[in-house]
Formats: structure tokens, sequence, C-alpha cells
């Protein structure tokens, strides 16, 4: 049952920062509510105020510049991000990424900023922004910060943000324009369900970055490597960052197999 709490909805960024501080640490964030929806109902969230940050314009934004790069509002949905043209056309991995959570119905709600704050080891947009290497940008009343996606992860569903932030803006580098890319995700089940291992590669002309998901507490990302890495150096490079347990998804030891397995298949058809 859910506990009472109270509903704020702000248009302006300004009015939803302000909200922020002043409910600091008693309040929650709602962009999909795809994850948080749940939670409030299973009283693992038990906030005093939620926000709705749906309806502020900045948020909303998708763009592109030659010298930044591409930059999505954290409540850009995977629906929006799988019809983006400019996403398809020069950043395809994010578009296909976005595809593949949950399934159509979640997919017309859940953000790219919710699912990153979700911050689950098994994240899809984890592992691909990871791989796109990304930023994230953090908003507050005092102002703005900017993290490499590889260090906003922390552990178990935690990240950098602090209690008056937010996620403003996820950006990927021009770096990635154009980029040979590929992504496989093993799941239990065909259709919408979660990874039980996740692997994303992205192959510019300097580099090779390999996002891996559901094998660590966080997302993770192998130090940039060669373009011309072998499968070898990257699988033993990926042996070094997974720390995979035993659930009631996978063993260990398959999640280590399929590691394996994916960075040798997305390698052969990067070539």
């Amino acid at each position: 049952m859910l506990r009472e709490f109270s509903y704020l909805a702000p248009l302006e960024k300004k009015d939803f920062l302000f909200m922020l501080k002043k409910h600091a640490g008693k309040a929650r964030i709602l962009a999909g509510g795809t994850d948080l929806m749940c939670d409030l109902r299973s009283g693992l969230e038990k906030p005093g105020w939620l926000i709705d940050v749906k309806h502020i314009k900045d948020f909303q934004r998708i763009s592109f510049s030659e010298s930044e790069g591409l930059s999505i509002g954290a409540t850009v949905t995977c629906i929006e991000m799988m019809k983006n043209p400019t996403i398809a056309k020069k950043y395809p991995l994010i578009g296909y990424a976005a595809g593949h959570i949950g399934s159509p119905q979640l997919r017309n709600r859940a953000t790219i900023g919710g699912n990153l704050c979700t911050a689950s080891p098994c994240a899809d947009m984890g592992c691909s922004t990871l791989a796109l290497g990304a930023s994230v940008e953090l908003i507050s009343a005092d102002g703005t910060r900017v993290i490499p996606m590889k260090e906003f992860f922390t552990g178990v569903k935690e990240t950098l943000l602090k209690e008056n932030e937010a996620v403003q803006r996820i950006i990927i580098p021009p770096d990635a324009i154009g980029a040979k890319w590929g992504m496989e995700k093993l799941k239990r089940i065909k259709g919408h369900d979660m990874a039980v291992v996740s692997v994303a590669m992205v192959k510019t002309r300097k580099c090779l970055r390999v996002g891996i998901g559901s094998c660590a507490p966080t997302p993770v990302v192998l130090p940039d490597l060669p373009a011309g890495a072998t499968a070898k150096t990257v699988v033993a490079e990926a042996l070094k960052v997974v720390k995979p347990i035993d659930d009631v998804r996978a063993s260990r030891e398959f999640r280590l197999f399929m590691v394996g397995e994916f960075i040798e298949k997305l390698l052969a058809t990067l070539d």
C-alpha cells in the first residue's frame, strides 16, 4: 500500500531546483516512474514529497552539435530515442539499447535519466552509454557539474548524485559519431526481461570501448583499448573488472563464459 506523500509538478527548471533544495533528502524525483512506482508500492521508498519533472522542457530535449556531440535530456523516453533521426544516423547504439528496455508499454514511459539513476547493475542504458564514452550533467540550485559516466555509478543502485541534485542531460562525445558498434544481451526469456549478461562495444578510429552489465555491482567499462585489440586481449581486460555473482538468474561461471562469448562475437562483427 502507498504511504501518503505530497505531489509537486513544477513547469520551470528554477522552480524544480528550489523544491529539490527545500526538500533535499525527503523527496524523490518522478520521471518515467517505471521503477519508482514499484518501490513506492512495496514500501522500499517512503518519500515525503514526489517531484514530477516530466513537464520541464529543458529536460525533454535531444540536440546535437559537431563540437559537443549528442545531448539527451533526462526525461527523454526510450521510444523517443528509438525514433530520433539524429540518434539513428549518428549514435544508433543508443536507440538499439533503448529498444531492449522492457516492453513497448514501458518504453513509452521509461526515461534515460531514470534508467541511469536507478543504477541497476543490469541497466541497458548503463553499458551502452559507457561504451560510447558518455558523461552526465548534474544540476542543483548551487550550479552544474559534469561527470564521466564511468565515475557516476558507485554501487548497487547508488550514484554520485547528492540529495539536492538531479540529472539534467547525458552527453555523448563526437568521437563516437558513426563508430562501429554492437550490443549483445542475454535474457532468460524472449521479449522483455532484465539482462543476465550484456556487452556493448564501440570501435572508433582511435580506440575500442567495451561496456558490460550484470557482471559487477555496477555497469562497468574497460579502459580504452587499441582499435585493433584482439579478442584475447579484450577478454583478459574484461576479467580484470567484472565481478559476477551467483544468483537465481545465472551462476558466476556462466556469466564469465558469456562475457567472453559476447566479446568474441561482437569483435568479429566489428572487423
